[in-house]
């Protein structure tokens, strides 16, 4: 089972076996057992894969946690290119800063869940007439379906 919560400034992944990789929101970081990813590679600790791509000076983080994959892109000004689209290729859950900009680059990936933050996500779920409750946390027990696109609203502190 994998959670997703948040936690201030930090949106916190928790994979089944309570190892935990921490996204800051604000300074688009990510921390793998205190290590802070801030160059392309790949990565492997405790069974987790994370890809890390830079495009246009962005970094674009893919995560392999048990068994789902999850997509963290920390901008609202990103363009889709096909190499970014191959990059972005099976994205089961979709973390991504809400904007108007964003919009373009959400349509563009078929996401099985999204997750926006920052705060105009109203926007965002507006937009798509979307009107989900607020969640604490965001539990994944099953495999996520890929008929319909799930929006996940999670509060803010």
């Amino acid at each position: 089972m994998i959670e997703i919560k948040k936690n201030g400034d930090n949106m916190l992944v928790l994979s089944s076996d309570k190892k935990e990789i921490v996204f800051n929101t604000e300074k688009n970081s990510i921390i793998l057992d205190g290590f802070d990813v801030n160059f392309p590679w790949e990565y492997e600790k405790w069974g987790i894969l994370l890809e890390v791509k830079t495009y246009k000076e962005i970094l674009c983080y893919s995560f392999k946690v048990d068994k789902k994959n999850i997509t963290v892109i920390p901008t609202d000004k990103f363009e889709i290119t096909e190499e970014i689209l191959k990059f972005l290729d099976n994205v089961e859950i979709l973390i991504i800063k809400w904007s108007k900009d964003a919009a373009k680059t959400f349509e563009n990936i078929e996401a099985k869940a999204v997750i926006p933050y920052w705060e105009l996500k109203i926007n965002f779920f507006q937009a798509l007439w979307q009107n989900p409750e607020e969640i604490d946390t965001y539990k994944i027990k099953w495999e996520l379906s890929g008929d319909n696109t799930e929006y996940i609203n999670i509060k803010e502190d």
